[in-house]
């Protein structure tokens, strides 16, 4: 027994279930992770080292002037120097004599310019400031706590960081875009013949006639596809001559039992071969009925072509044709439910389990149900039912569940459905009997 992984199941629910979202998640991952390692050695190395070395440029300047401002006391003093580093330091600063500094938090940018020159300054002026990066778009406000008072220093942004960031995120982000945009698009056109075989696949599963599809992607969808058509090819050939056989037996068959009928009916209607003949007539009816069972089961209704088709109408024919035999069958469907069938094979399907209802019972029901992707179609009766245990195995030739029967009925129905997507089960009615539960895809 394997040991279980933490986290296995959450991975496997959060994973895309197509192969195509698959595919593109093993590119996306790898992609980013690249750009991430190329962001990382870029930001890591020459964009921090750019970006303390201008820092570290401004903190100098600024303790230079305030250097001089010390050396040289004095207002009209302080007010040369500054004028000087204006114009020399391309630094804008203003005295506020006797000004107390107020500390206010700082507001984080991207990159690393605002933690580099707060660690400038405080490296090299040593002295309270603050810093505001948000009031002004081209400058930086720095506030210094001096002896003399408030020194408010306009730094312009240029020189504190370089556009290569923006530059290099954006050819980062543009190229990873445009290489998962090409790889969607050439993901997309390989899964899309694969998905095309899929639905050819489907198709001709339940019994269309879809002619041979064009191979198309990469060699190896190419070869399914090709393999696909010679499959499809066998097959057909296949069944065509097996239903040209089945003909040919079928004519051989009846051709005897219509000589015995017409024996039968030649024979003088004497009171002592009365019963007899009645006998043998009614043997002969069973060995026809019997003989069209097989050949039914065997043929299949490969030959009918899907088409929309209303099963309310269906069902309707079905229900009137069991009525003039003799039995009360109660019908509730829509107006119209119109659905891709095979009308007499649906119709063969449902006609079975109605005349396996009428056999054991007084009462039976057909109902549909539109259900959104599905079609519900009960059969219902109030006869004795089926037990629990033996419910799957009546699905199977020749396993009648009584007498009188061929044993087919169940299997053409179960095999009829099935051509078509759907499936066929039983279960206890509400009336007491058996339920016979259809369902057929929209």
């Amino acid at each position: 027994m394997r040991p279980r992984v933490p986290g296995r199941g959450l991975i496997k629910r959060l994973l895309p279930r197509s192969l195509l979202g698959r595919n593109l998640l093993m590119i996306l991952i790898p992609l980013v992770a690249l750009q991430a390692v190329a962001l990382q050695i870029f930001y890591g190395s020459h964009l921090d080292i750019v970006s303390r070395r201008l820092s570290g440029g401004i903190a100098g300047e600024i303790e230079f002037t305030l250097e001089m401002m010390q050396r040289f006391p004095g207002h009209e003093n302080s007010v040369w120097v500054l004028r000087t580093a204006h114009q020399l330091f391309n630094l804008e600063m203003r005295l506020a004599p006797g000004a107390k500094l107020e500390i206010t938090p700082q507001i984080n940018i991207l990159g690393p310019m605002d933690d580099d020159l707060a660690a400038a300054l405080a490296d090299v002026v040593r002295l309270p400031f603050t810093m505001d990066w948000t009031s002004d778009p081209r400058s930086v406000l720095i506030r210094l706590q001096v002896a003399e008072g408030v020194l408010t220093i306009e730094a312009p942004r240029k020189r504190l960081y370089t556009g290569t960031i923006y530059l290099f995120m954006g050819w980062l982000i543009g190229t990873a875009l445009l290489l998962f945009l090409i790889a969607a698009l050439f993901m997309r056109n390989q899964v899309r013949a694969i998905r095309r075989l899929a639905r050819a696949a489907e198709a001709f599963g339940m019994g269309r006639d879809i002619g041979p599809i064009r191979p198309e992607g990469a060699t190896e969808v190419r070869q399914a596809a090709a393999a696909f058509n010679r499959m499809q090819e066998r097959i057909s050939r296949f069944l065509a001559q097996r239903t040209e056989m089945l003909a040919g037996v079928s004519h051989d068959l009846r051709t005897p039992l219509t000589r015995m009928r017409l024996a039968l009916a030649m024979l003088p209607p004497t009171e002592d071969l009365h019963q007899d003949i009645a006998e043998m007539t009614a043997d002969v009816e069973e060995m026809e009925r019997m003989i069209g069972g097989y050949l039914a089961f065997a043929r299949g209704e490969g030959s009918e072509q899907a088409e929309p088709v209303n099963l309310s109408a269906v069902l309707e024919d079905v229900a009137a044709g069991a009525r003039r035999a003799g039995a009360q069958v109660a019908v509730d469907v829509p107006p119209v439910l119109t659905l891709p069938l095979r009308a007499d094979a649906v119709r063969r399907a449902v006609t079975n389990l109605v005349d396996n209802a009428r056999r054991h019972a007084r009462h039976v029901a057909v109902t549909a149900l539109d259900q959104g992707r599905s079609v519900l179609v009960t059969v219902d009766d109030d006869g004795p039912g089926i037990p629990p245990e033996r419910r799957e195995s009546v699905f199977r030739p020749f396993q009648s569940g009584s007498a009188g029967g061929t044993g087919l009925g169940l299997t053409i129905a179960r095999d009829i459905v099935r051509a078509h997507g759907g499936d066929i089960d039983l279960c206890e009615s509400p009336m007491g009997g058996l339920r016979a539960r259809i369902r057929l895809p929209m």
